[in-house]
């Protein structure tokens, strides 16, 4: 167990963190497999974009690399044009 108080409270809040980063990461796997579901070329358009502004966001924070967040952008745009 850690002696400082400094560390204590760093404990506290990387837990924080861990936990706010895992529902964000998890949030947008389930928006991506909604989206990637879709069959219908409107309502796929309309998710796309708050799907790629939640992927934006995962890279800002660096939960995912940025051209892992490039990638899926890339892919789903594609998906959605197919459609």
């Amino acid at each position: 167990m850690a002696n400082h108080k400094s560390a204590l409270k760093r404990i506290r809040s990387n837990e924080k963190k861990r936990v706010l980063n895992r529902y964000q990461h998890k949030t947008t796997r389930n928006a991506i497999k909604a989206l990637r579901l879709s069959t219908d070329k409107a309502d796929a358009a309309s998710k796309l974009s708050s799907v790629i502004s939640m992927i934006d966001k995962l890279a800002k924070k660096n939960i995912i690399h940025d051209n892992k967040a490039s990638n899926l952008k890339s892919k789903l745009t594609k998906h959605v044009a197919k459609l």
